[in-house]
């Protein structure tokens, strides 16, 4: 694997230089102009419009190495923070490419929520084991129920009052879609804290706002990106100053190919971890994917699962490994984990699970909208 980061931009989580002042309002009156639905409504679009692909075009795929380096960090995470029977939250779940995930930690009950309609679908079509883009493999072991909606608007603690609370939530390469208005930002991480148990983990990847904002600054233009990545701001960064005092809605264009092809926002990661202070949720570790790579690969039983799972060649026959630009888009990313305060309630029933399904039908599906 060829390195060249030495540098752990997002390892420091001390204070920041200034305290943003927060709207004491908090996410009460949650309130989303036209052009902020315009774009949530892009992004589904865009994820929607995405169709399963078999596992031939899967490996033709010019980032497939880096795919399988993402899916190699989710199950690091997964296998670091899941335990057997935990009730699970999969927030912006896409497609169920983390099902398998889940089955191997042996969880007892699994929610997914998703905005995009024809991505809840294709997650419906793979937990049922029905997807043609993948051998049919043997039935899930929990039960599972699917919610089409919008994560960064609806209040879930009303829509999962039977299921909650959950022991462990995940929100992989999506939360920086919530953070185009603070309402949005306040209404995701609510969401996260209202729904899981005194102890229980919120685990997550996000793209690295100090990595973004180090290149787009040494950039010639607003662009930045090589063979397979470029991310673009626009004008109204000509001077290329970020306000700390306007920390949401910083807008760019981002294409990945094979991959993503819509706007994003970028998180200053210190200020979501005060943000999440005052939901209860505490910063256990934040980590470049650079970082993350070379910490986790120190230990066996992870170097295995990067064999098993490709990102770097099979250690045998396969030699090929992921390339200099893949690891270049790697490092646009960190992962986190949080923990929300407080001691389990051992007492408590753990969840409702008799709500959850061993085969969801189209009509099983809930669909939720704004205050819902």
């Amino acid at each position: 694997m060829k390195r060249g980061y030495h540098e752990s931009p997002s390892s420091s989580v001390g204070p920041p230089k200034s305290r943003v002042r927060h709207n004491p309002k908090g996410d009460t009156n949650f309130l989303e102009d036209e052009s902020t639905k315009n774009f949530a409504r892009k992004v589904a679009d865009h994820y929607s419009a995405r169709t399963n692909q078999t596992l031939e075009e899967r490996e033709a795929s010019p980032i497939i190495h880096l795919k399988k380096l993402n899916n190699w960090i989710k199950s690091v995470l997964i296998q670091l923070y899941a335990h057997r029977g935990d009730a699970v939250l999969d927030i912006a779940c896409g497609k169920g490419g983390d099902l398998i995930k889940w089955d191997k930690a042996k969880i007892g009950y699994y929610v997914g929520i998703d905005i995009a309609e024809g991505s809840i679908e294709d997650c419906r079509t793979r937990y049922n084991g029905d997807a043609d883009h993948h051998q049919r493999r043997k039935k899930f072991a929990f039960p599972a129920r699917l919610i089409c909606g919008d994560c960064y608007e609806v209040r879930l603690d009303k829509v999962l009052a039977d299921d909650a609370p959950f022991d462990i939530i995940s929100c992989q390469f999506a939360l920086h879609y919530s953070w185009s208005t603070e309402a949005r930002a306040r209404r995701a991480l609510a969401n996260v804290s209202a729904l899981l148990r005194p102890g229980g983990t919120f685990i997550g990847t996000m793209p690295d706002a100090n990595v973004i904002m180090k290149k787009v600054r040494q950039a010639e233009g607003l662009a930045f990106g090589n063979s397979v990545y470029w991310i673009r701001f626009d004008e109204e960064f000509s001077e290329k100053k970020f306000r700390s005092s306007c920390p949401f809605g910083i807008k760019y264009k981002f294409h990945l190919e094979d991959a993503v092809d819509c706007p994003e926002w970028i998180v200053p990661f210190h200020v979501f971890k005060l943000l999440a202070e005052e939901y209860d949720l505490d910063l256990v570790f934040v980590k470049n994917s650079h970082e993350f790579v070379h910490e986790y690969l120190k230990k066996p039983e992870y170097v295995e699962l990067m064999r098993r799972l490709g990102a770097l060649g099979d250690g045998n026959q396969d030699q090929s490994t992921l390339s200099q630009d893949e690891w270049e888009v790697a490092y646009l990313y960190l992962a986190f984990v949080l923990k929300k305060r407080g001691q389990p309630d051992r007492t408590q029933s753990n969840v409702r699970r008799d709500k959850g399904q061993m085969n969801i039908s189209k009509e099983d599906i809930m669909y939720v909208s704004g205050e819902a």
